[in-house]
């Protein structure tokens, strides 16, 4: 059998920009877990000793063969391309072939490994100095490979002090195993130090399984996950489309920048949109060249933002086909999405993993291979933005609480039906739906206004429990969204006067498209205000209020805020019901524009376990 790795060539070399640089302890534990993880390993050990420098990282993974091992250290030596043409397609964790070279350069490097493909059932121990073996003998071990890392910047005592401590590169290691394990939720993980058990991770099939092993707080219920697939555009299209010449040459470059914003029109000739680039505001609109491939899942664990975010933006990652990058657009893009749902100063919880053509990204920006470059930015941006809109929604696989457990509402249907009486639980009858259309339509979420309590909340009935809905907030949110869609200033028959408007609060109210001028001494005449705000007897109040600064956006908030009905405003059944039938289908119902949660729900599992209804008769009674 002809060995599977081999030396790169040197038109490969050449174009790779940097080797790999082991400048830590958590630099070796990445190279090597990757390495793992690329030969299809599932349970994972790493053993550390930080005061030797020691590591030993040791996987169920394929392994390798003698002849392998012989070469697996030598500069440029990989499995993972062997032609100019494999950079464009990376689907490895590595493929430099220098990570095993550089750590044996600073570090005794010792490995064992038996492959599960050779027939014989023999393992192999190799020592390396410098890149070479220098050792090898049988051994028997199981299928995998165990790589052991020894006194680590012995011969680089300079290295070693610039170094930062001990403490500090441990949660670097930690730090990068907990997010590794979070692109591949299906491994085990176990990680020791100094002979003690440190941390383990346990697998799963989806990452929202693994983040509360992580973030020790946060609980499955707090978070939602999502995966959708999503198109591809193509990169060898875009040149097809505008008009011919160097003009559609330079845009289509813009494109790939990441410069030119890519818009999207249904082509005549094919179901999926066409992307357009757009140059300087002209639209080249050409309707036969489809460009778009559905290849592409994002998958996005979500912190719900009533009830889980973070002080610091530290808990924002993204992934890019199995590794954790940093991409500022793309964070930004999550923060700016979620702007509007969050409490002020607090940031979310979010993992996002984009799986995508290999063709879409460069991965030779940085030695750590930590920055990317990601074709067609401005598209995967507008696709973030609608998967977190999606998932901030209400349907029935975000409901807060777990409603699988009907156990008691079965028990009382039951109860109902052989019994004199019959609660109607269902006031309105809906058509019989299946269970995708269920899935996908929220209107179909039943809450059936029951009371007001205290002019404040609205109670509700869920077919899973009982909710309660603050009122004003609730109105808060759809007013928002309303001017969102529809910002729309009128103007007013008989202009209002304002008084003592100092120049930042005139220069303020000129950037929202008010019209205002001189009246007086110290008094001004607006001329046009928000349609909401026209009609209030406070509109003078409101107009000084939004003076005062901030965007746009922040605008909407204050006149949303101040239209919405107020708490001890009593409102009748037909009122509260056509409040919550508003407020449940808006983009965002979870929170309102300033981060408050709007409603709280009571399960009726959580009823049950309160109330005990789950005792057996006799018992309750002492029997």
């Amino acid at each position: 059998m002809s060995p599977t790795i081999q030396t790169l060539t040197s038109d490969v070399i050449h174009l790779i920009a940097a080797g790999e640089v082991i400048d830590s302890l958590a630099a070796v534990v990445r190279e090597l877990v990757e390495n793992a993880l690329d030969a299809g390993a599932t349970r994972i050990t790493v053993s550390l000793m930080p005061e030797l420098w020691w590591i030993q990282v040791v996987d169920n993974g394929k392994g390798m063969s003698l002849r392998d091992l012989r070469v697996c250290a030598s500069a440029h030596s990989t499995s993972k391309i062997c032609s100019l043409k494999d950079l464009w397609h990376i689907t490895s964790l590595g493929f430099r072939g220098e990570a095993l070279h550089s750590i044996s350069q600073v570090a005794d490097l010792e490995i064992l490994s038996r492959s599960s493909i050779e027939l014989d059932n023999i393992g192999w121990r190799v020592i390396y100095q410098q890149g070479k073996p220098v050792a090898e003998e049988a051994m028997a071990i199981a299928p995998g490979t165990i790589v052991t890392v020894s006194n680590l910047f012995d011969k680089f005592p300079a290295r070693r002090r610039g170094l930062p401590p001990l403490s500090q590169q441990l949660k670097s290691v930690q730090a990068i195993i907990q997010q590794i394990a979070l692109c591949h939720p299906r491994v085990t993980w176990q990680i020791r130090q100094n002979h003690q058990p440190w941390f383990n991770i346990s697998p799963g099939t989806i990452a929202r399984q693994i983040l509360p092993q992580i973030l020790k707080r946060v609980c499955s219920s707090d978070l939602h996950y999502l995966k959708l697939d999503v198109a591809t555009p193509q990169e060898g299209e875009i040149r097809k489309i505008g008009k011919a010449g160097d003009a559609a040459e330079e845009d289509a470059e813009r494109v790939r920048r990441g410069d030119a914003e890519i818009k999207f029109i249904k082509s005549k000739s094919c179901a999926e949109p066409v992307a357009l680039s757009v140059s300087e505001g002209l639209v080249k609109e050409r309707q036969s060249e489809c460009i778009l491939n559905s290849q592409s899942q994002i998958e996005l664990v979500l912190g719900l933002p009533d009830r889980c975010h973070r002080r610091r933006a530290d808990w924002i990652k993204v992934a890019v086909n199995g590794r954790i990058v940093r991409s500022l657009p793309l964070e930004q893009t999550i923060i700016a999405a979620m702007a509007r749902t969050l409490p002020r100063d607090r940031y979310p919880v979010c993992f996002l993993h984009l799986q995508t053509s290999p063709s879409q990204i460069d991965w030779n920006r940085h030695p750590a291979k930590t920055e990317i470059y990601l074709h067609f930015l401005p598209y995967w941006q507008e696709q973030i933005s609608k998967a977190i809109a999606q998932a901030l929604q209400l349907d029935p696989a975000s409901l807060p609480a777990t409603v699988g457990d009907r156990r008691v509402g079965k028990l009382l249907k039951v109860a109902e039906e052989k019994g004199a009486y019959n609660l109607s639980r269902n006031l309105r009858s809906p058509s019989p739906v299946t269970k995708a259309e269920r899935a996908d339509d929220l209107s179909l979420i039943e809450l059936q206004a029951v009371a007001q309590v205290n002019k404040t909340y609205i109670v509700a009935e869920h077919p899973t429990g009982l909710w309660l809905i603050e009122q004003h907030i609730a109105h808060e949110r759809v007013l928002y969204e309303q001017l969102q869609d529809y910002w729309e200033l009128v103007s007013l028959e008989t202009p209002i006067i304002l008084n003592n408007l100092v120049p930042s609060q005139l220069e303020q109210l000129e950037r929202l498209s008010i019209e205002i001028e001189p009246f007086g001494e110290d008094l001004w005449a607006a001329r046009n205000a928000p349609l909401m705000l026209a009609t209030r007897e406070d509109c003078a109040d409101a107009l000084v209020e939004l003076s005062w600064g901030g965007d746009l956006q922040s605008a909407q908030v204050a006149t949303a805020c101040r239209s919405a009905i107020r708490n001890g405003t009593t409102l009748s059944l037909p009122e509260m019901q056509n409040l919550l039938d508003r407020w449940k289908m808006t983009r965002n119902p979870r929170t309102c524009p300033h981060g408050r949660p709007i409603y709280l729900s009571l399960e009726e599992s959580s009823l049950a376990r309160f109330f005990r209804r789950h005792w057996v008769i006799g018992k309750s009674h002492g029997i």
